[in-house]
């Protein structure tokens, strides 16, 4: 099987499951769950700003996009674990947020992957770096 053949199944669960999860912070605090104490149009937006940033990237497939977009995913991870843990009344809503989160996780590093080896985009093993900066810096000091 190619590397193409395995970026296509990849970039549509990646973009699925990052659109399934803008939708659910989206509907989580303006809809499902408000917060009865703060406007919750105001911190509807400050929820969904982290995740707007990578949006058109991602929908672009990008795969620099898909692999960075991971570390705003940590955020809401961390959310849905603290909302689980603290929260009885939006347990539910705490778990399918971790599993959308989770699904997109998995999705972005899938996609970035295989994207990036389909474009011949690789990192250099961490042990050629070494000795290429152990012999760079043994030449210097002669």
């Amino acid at each position: 099987m190619t590397q193409i053949t395995h970026s296509r199944p990849s970039r549509y669960f990646a973009l699925i499951s990052y659109l399934c999860l803008v939708s659910w912070v989206l509907a989580w605090h303006a809809f499902i769950s408000p917060h009865p104490h703060i406007n919750y149009i105001g911190l509807t937006v400050a929820w969904m700003i982290p995740l707007l940033l990578p949006l058109i990237g991602i929908l672009k497939g990008k795969p620099y996009t898909h692999a960075w977009a991971n570390f705003i995913l940590m955020f809401y991870f961390l959310h849905s674990l603290t909302v689980l843990y603290l929260d009885e009344g939006e347990r539910w809503l705490g778990a399918v947020e971790l599993l959308l989160t989770s699904l997109s996780f998995v999705a972005n590093i899938l996609y970035a992957r295989h994207k990036g080896k389909a474009l011949g985009l690789k990192l250099t093993r961490l042990s050629i770096v070494e000795k290429q900066e152990k012999a760079r810096y043994e030449s210097e000091i002669k």
